[in-house]
């Protein structure tokens, strides 16, 4: 067949990274600007021609754990690194080759680029479409992913996070920041680094490190092609080793084929994690402070998968995403930043799935959130990464603008003052040839520099950078340039380092200027210097993505962290900005390497931790409180979880959390079951008694519940590391309508002891449909606070997702628990009859079905179905119709006037039940596709159709009408009779409650 579904592949993605705002480049500055990505999970509706990552059906060498016969396990214990060198490895990773081998043989055409074994098990190759389609149908295969492009999503953040100082982090857990972060080593999946920046030179030597460095050490120094140093790079003992893959990538031509950064966007993340102290970062010809990294005396390791697209954008594509991991891992890195977004709906890529077994062999991985604001739009939903969302870090400059009729608007800005100077806005002095909506933004070379000369120009926020849009100002002959958002949009201000004086103002600031600009046929202004006016802090960004998560269902709360991403001053790449050696910036891939390099200090102190007790750490040790002591803030409204997660990073206190919450890969798997994404790729898993959990059960730092309907017990364990025994007393602040208790209230543990709890939650009076939340902390009487939130959606009912009955006559039970006190209502929609048409299908070819020009064949036959207008059509095929192995897709596709096809909606999942959705008022054409059957045999096929409006009479329910009670189980029975014998009827019972909204929709299926 052509498109097989794979776990989580539900619809193709296109991935971004996580860069919000950078001043100097055009990335920077621009709101939720992206990068990276992840190879989704979703396959083509048809393969194509194409670039693919081949996962096969054995676990990687990383989580192997030993269940083939002669061969040791190589999955790392807790707290240990997989050795890559190791012999039982090496043996396993013959043993996966072989295997690779015998697949590849069946496409001796496809040209393999890179093949995989430490956190992935697979290959990427150039394949043809029926290689493709081939490949998806191979005994051994797990999957297949389309290898897509995907986009790149400190001065002060050492002292604001308290790393500095006598009582810092980098003092006490330290004895100085000159050994912060030794013994550990931080992996950047990015752009690459600058070697000459100070960020990045040598470390004095001795290293009283060097010996934990060499231990584990495996990798090494790309140095680059060309033999230019100033194209090239050369490693010291600081950046100890650097890696690039440009396979399959489209990149200006001015990009340098080495780990040497050309786009800046890597620099900026490596500095913040591993960078060194004290360097000078020289902006715009003035010094603005020195700079450092989180883990200043850690080694870093660079991977540049992301390039300088044609567009701007910094590009990258998920095989080479997952070779750098792989090569990370082997490379012995601890720590991985990776500030590239992914898929929300998604949890299981090709990337996460590279990450998640990096996870399982001891490497921490700090993701960002993404850049898309509030709203569900959280990327990187999984729980063996740590998602971190950004926000302010009190470091602000603030100026005012001064109108000529002496009405002042007070913004963001920095700089020097301008004198009273004429006012224009930009869209009025738009260049000949350029666009007005383009120079409303101030694009690059759309202003009329005989109308901007001498002007304070008003431009408006939004698509370009904002360091850009001052740049142009600058470059037309403006002398200022006053920025404003508009209603609606973001309402963030930042400090910029601009070309021209400027001040950035919200839509409400700005509002007076344009009604002063309205009223005035010369209007002037002027601004004051730039003051630095400290801010109330942490805000959340007003461009950091936030839950609920959509993958997964809302029962893993997503961002975990929050971290400083807002006018982040960091290493820059100069050749492509402009000689930029240093950027101020803002975005989610500005907080995640905050996190990284934090992750790193930690694991320095414990090295024996695993990436999830470190996580933990960081999680139960935040805080929702600003430095006022007020609540976090986001837009002028206290923030929720669903922006910070456990809340800001408070680096200090992770080293001693007194307790943790662990989990290994086999929590993760037996998750992923549990939210329905690996069914297909781990079937015999998912089935074993006990490797499918309810999600809500993982043991995690935190709780959500996306469907609340009765009263919850989860179970979470707990583990002391800390260096005494404590007792532990529980501290619940319940979810607000809700009652929840702890048991055992109390918890006595020794050092490394554990102990298991459970928190129940019963619903009295929250609202349905509303996220409510609280928390639950463990304290002891040393002083350690081990906060978890609590998060939850109270759902009206809880229904079974379809039910089916058999025989002309009977019935079939809806049985559901009722998560309110009131009347439920159940009506009917059908039973439609099922009209069968028969199709001789034969000769199964297991090639792509050509979309673009569907024909008949001896294997493909079409089929000619009218939904009436009013109605849904339903077509389907079941596996239960069929020999085990026979294999059918579906092809719809809108019959137009003239006899045209438009293409509709596909299904093509393994095996043959198959459902498509056809909207009415339409004919549709629908191939019936024969991509497999056993030994090749013809199959006769059978396509089922139906046409669903109103109630059809012939389903009656009982009760129609019934009172409810919270947490109460009811059920509606649906009964048939007189149905035709040998046919297939459907419907829906729709459930609403007392004032007729809609709480629920089940559908049944009767077979006679």
């Amino acid at each position: 067949m052509s498109s097989k579904m794979f776990p989580g592949r539900r619809s193709p993605a296109t991935l971004s990274i996580a860069t919000a705002v950078i001043t100097t480049a055009a990335f920077l500055s621009v709101p939720g600007a992206a990068a990276a990505g992840e190879g989704t999970s979703t396959p083509p509706t048809t393969y194509t021609a194409g670039r693919y990552i081949v996962e096969l059906e054995q676990a990687p060498a990383s989580s192997y754990e030993g269940d083939v016969a002669g061969l040791s396990a190589t999955q790392p214990k807790d707290g240990d690194r997989l050795n890559p060198d190791g012999f039982a490895v090496k043996r396993y990773r013959n043993y996966l080759a072989a295997l690779r081998n015998d697949v590849l043989a069946i496409v001796p055409g496809a040209e393999v680029s890179r093949t995989y074994d430490t956190v992935f098990n697979g290959f990427t190759a150039e394949l043809s479409a029926s290689e493709a389609a081939t490949l998806a149908k191979t005994k051994g295969v797990k999957g297949i992913y389309p290898d897509e492009e995907f986009e790149d999503d400190t001065v002060t953040t050492p002292d604001f996070l308290g790393l500095t100082g006598s009582n810092g982090v980098w003092q006490k857990q330290y004895q100085g920041v000159e050994h912060a972060g030794e013994g550990v080593i931080v992996g950047v999946i990015d752009s690459g680094y600058v070697p000459e920046n100070g960020a990045f030179g040598a470390l004095p030597e001795p290293r009283p490190d060097q010996a934990i460095i060499d231990a584990k050490w495996n990798g090494t120094c790309q140095t680059g092609t060309t033999g230019d140093p100033t194209k090239d790079v050369a490693c010291n003992n600081k950046v100890i080793g650097a890696r690039w893959y440009k396979n399959n990538v489209t990149a200006v031509p001015e990009e340098f084929d080495s780990p040497r950064d050309y786009h800046g966007h890597g620099s900026h993340t490596a500095s913040t994690a591993a960078g060194n102290n004290g360097v000078d970062a020289i902006i715009g010809g003035q010094n603005v402070g020195k700079i450092s990294g989180m883990a200043p005396a850690a080694r870093l390791a660079i991977y540049k998968v992301c390039w300088r697209r044609p567009t701007g954008n910094c590009g990258a594509n998920a095989a080479n995403s997952v070779a750098a991991i792989e090569d990370a891992v082997n490379d012995g890195v601890d720590v991985i930043n990776f500030s590239i977004s992914g898929s929300n709906t998604v949890a299981f890529t090709a990337v996460q799935t590279a990450y998640f077994n990096a996870a399982a062999a001891g490497v921490f991985v700090a993701n960002s959130a993404g850049n898309d604001g509030p709203g569900s739009t959280v990327n990187h939903n999984t729980p063996w990464t740590t998602t971190v969302a950004a926000s302010t870090h009190g470091r602000a400059y603030s100026t005012t603008l001064t109108l000529g009729n002496g009405v002042t608007a007070v913004g963001a800005g920095r700089g020097s003052g301008l004198p009273s100077s004429p006012i224009v806005q930009s869209k009025d002095i738009a260049k000949a040839g350029s666009s007005v909506a383009e120079a409303n933004l101030c694009f690059l070379g759309t202003l009329d520099p005989a109308k901007a000369a001498g002007k304070l120009v008003v431009c408006q926020r939004g698509t370009n950078a904002r360091t850009d849009k001052s740049q142009e100002v600058k470059n037309a002959g403006g002398v200022g340039m006053i920025l404003r958002n508009i209603v609606g949009g973001g309402q963030d201000i930042a400090s910029d380092f601009h070309a021209v004086p400027s001040v950035h103002l919200t839509a409400a600031e700005a509002q007076k200027v344009l009604d002063y600009l309205a009223g005035s046929a010369t209007p002037t202004g002027a601004l004051a210097p730039g003051v630095y006016a400290p801010d109330r802090a942490p805000t959340m960004a007003d461009f950091s993505s936030a839950g609920p998560a959509i993958a997964g269902g809302g029962d893993l709360l997503k961002p975990d962290i929050t971290a400083p991403g807002v006018d982040v001053i960091a290493a820059y790449a100069p050749a492509g900005n402009g000689g930029a050696n240093f950027a101020s910036a803002q975005g989610t891939s500005m907080s995640s390497p905050h996190i990284a390099g934090i992750a790193a200090l930690v694991k320095g102190k414990h090295p024996d931790w695993t990436p999830m007790m470190v996580k933990s750490a960081l999680m139960t040790t935040a805080t929702t409180l600003d430095n006022q002591g007020k609540p976090i803030q986001r837009a002028g409204h206290d923030a929720t979880v669903f922006d910070y997660g456990s809340g800001h990073v408070r680096p200090s206190l992770a080293f001693d959390p007194g307790l943790v919450y662990n989990s290994d890969q086999d929590d993760w798997l037996a998750w992923g079951c549990g939210i329905g994404e690996l069914q297909v790729k781990f079937p015999d898993v998912c089935a074993q008694d006990g490797n499918t959990i309810d999600p809500t059960q993982l043991n995690y730092p935190s709780v959500s519940i996306g469907n609340f309907v009765k009263a919850e017990t989860v179970t979470r364990t707990v583990t002391n590391v800390g260096k005494s025994t404590s007792t532990y007393f529980a501290v619940t602040e319940a979810p607000k309508g809700t009652k929840m208790t702890i048991s055992p209230t109390s918890l006595v543990l020794r050092p490394g002891q554990s102990a298991s709890f459970k928190i129940t939650i019963t619903r009295t009076d929250a609202a349905l449909g509303v996220w409510t939340s609280g928390s639950y902390t463990w304290k002891d009487l040393s002083g350690h606070v081990v906060r978890s939130p609590v998060v939850l959606k109270p759902g009206a009912v809880a229904t079974p997702k379809e039910v089916a009955g058999k025989g002309v006559t009977g019935s079939v039970a809806i049985n559901g628990v009722s998560g309110y006190a009131g009347q439920l209502n159940a009506s009917v929609i059908g039973l439609g009859l099922d009209n069968t048409s028969h199709v001789a299908l034969s000769n199964p070819q297991s090639e792509g079905f050509p979309t673009n020009a569907p024909v008949e064949s001896d294997h493909t036959k079409k089929v000619e179905v009218t939904v009436p207008a009013g109605k849904t059509g339903l077509v389907d095929t079941f596996d239960n119709e069929y020999e085990t192995g026979t294999d059918i897709d579906l092809y719809a596709y809108v019959k137009n006037a003239d006899g045209s096809l438009t293409a509709g909606p596909t299904s093509g999942s393994e095996g043959a039940t198959e459902h498509v959705s056809l909207p009415g008022g339409a004919t549709y054409v629908v191939f019936v596709d024969l991509f497999d059957s056993p030994r090749g045999e013809p199959v006769d096929g059978k396509l089922h159709a139906v046409s669903l409006g109103g109630n059809e009479g012939n389903l009656s329910l009982s009760p129609a009408s019934q009172y409810v009670t919270v947490d109460k189980a009811f059920t509606v029975t649906g009964s048939w009779t007189g149905l035709l014998a040998g046919r297939r009827y459907y419907g829906v019972v729709v459930l609403t409650d007392g004032t007729g909204a809609e709480i629920a929709r089940v559908p049944v299926t009767v077979t006679t």
